[in-house]
């Protein structure tokens, strides 16, 4: 039985200890090795990493690059924008968007000259409706960046209405597909926007460290990252300090030397995801989770995340009720070997492929323990 409800934090495979190991020795042995070998082999690998990204979103080829984190990412793009694109204008995010982003925007807004504007949740509610994102989303935002899939909810945002929506306002549309991508479809040739932020974490099973960002080509072709260094011209090893230009695609958007063995580390994660199939992978987790919003119903336990499926990603939350404690619940079920986690008093569960029916009933009995049951009476 593995009770592992984590893949909305690192997310794992069948197999992933051993996979990930005979990647990073391959590539110590490579690295180690007393010959001139190692970039080539190095940046190979790197650039398979790359590949496996921009076929697992549909991407164009040449429009995706690493980035640390999703962070970085937001803030190599936002520093290569044309000036005119973000100055005297608004910048709209959803108050349920990954704390980090908010952060960094609220410390650039100054710089760039741009309004952070924040749509906030709706009281007693769990994440912001799409509708209440639209309403806020008039012709003066030059950029508008949607959370795919909340951390906090789970809530699955409907990419092809925003999308459209923000086309019609003309602004600069970014998608962060963090804690959806691996376990939800998404494709930017389906639903083209401006540009993708994401990690490898999550349903992905990589590591930290490889961070990706994806741009449109023909926003790619107007950005000049300020962000920048010798991996960002068409040829790395020129080193005319006064010939600087930046790569047609999106190296432009590298700097300085790139970190390779985040990319090693995660490329078998990915590979696992396109061998095993998202539809193979969300039908599996969907049967879970549905178990478990059932059992929520039953008890009379709230469910802070949508009830629909197709609004919802591969997490359900539920809310713990007043005077419980949170961490005291964890470590009590971490000692029956069933792993998940808390954000303030929501319970965030996330089964994936290692995870079993029987561990899932293990923790709905736990969990009645816990936080106790009120069942509906039949009528």
């Amino acid at each position: 039985m593995s009770g592992y409800f984590l893949y909305h934090s690192i997310g794992t495979f069948p197999g992933k200890a051993e996979r990930m190991a005979a990647a990073l020795t391959n590539f110590s042995n490579i690295w180690s090795a007393e010959d001139d070998g190692q970039w080539p082999a190095a940046l190979a690998a790197r650039q398979r990493f790359i590949d496996a990204w921009t076929r697992l979103i549909e991407a164009p080829q040449g429009t995706l690059t690493t980035a640390e984190n999703v962070t970085a990412a937001l803030y190599s793009l936002i520093g290569g924008l044309p000036a005119e694109r973000l100055a005297g204008k608004r910048l709209l995010v959803a108050g349920d968007c990954f704390p980090s982003l908010h952060f960094l925007l609220a410390g650039l807004a100054e710089r760039f000259g741009f309004t952070l504007d924040t749509v906030p949740l709706r009281p007693g509610e769990s994440w912001v409706r799409d509708e209440d994102f639209i309403a806020r989303w008039q012709a003066d935002v030059g950029l508008a960046l949607i959370t795919f899939v909340t951390s906090t909810a789970s809530h699955r945002c409907d990419v092809e209405r925003l999308t459209a929506h923000g086309r019609a306002m003309g602004s600069i549309v970014g998608v962060d597909v963090t804690q959806g991508i691996g376990v939800a479809p998404f494709s930017v040739a389906a639903t083209p926007v401006d540009f993708v932020v994401s990690t490898s974490l999550k349903w992905l099973c990589g590591s930290s460290g490889a961070g990706i960002l994806q741009v449109a080509p023909e926003l790619l072709a107007t950005c000049r990252p300020e962000l920048r260094g010798w991996f960002s011209q068409p040829n790395p090893f020129s080193w005319d300090l006064d010939a600087f230009t930046y790569a047609d695609d999106a190296r432009r958007f590298d700097h300085g030397t790139p970190a390779i063995l985040a990319s090693v580390a995660s490329l078998p994660g990915l590979e696992w995801v396109e061998q095993t199939g998202i539809e193979t992978i969300r039908a599996q987790n969907a049967e879970l989770v549905e178990r478990i919003i059932g059992a929520a119903v039953d008890n009379g336990w709230e469910v802070r995340s949508p009830l629909d499926a197709r609004e919802r990603g591969g997490s359900v939350m539920l809310g713990l009720p007043q005077g419980a404690k949170p961490a005291k619940i964890v470590a009590s079920l971490r000692s029956e070997r069933l792993y998940c986690d808390t954000r303030g008093t929501t319970l965030r569960l996330s089964p994936g492929m290692v995870s079993t029916a029987a561990a899932v009933e293990t923790l709905v009995a736990r969990l009645q323990e816990h936080i106790g049951s009120r069942r509906r009476r039949a009528s």
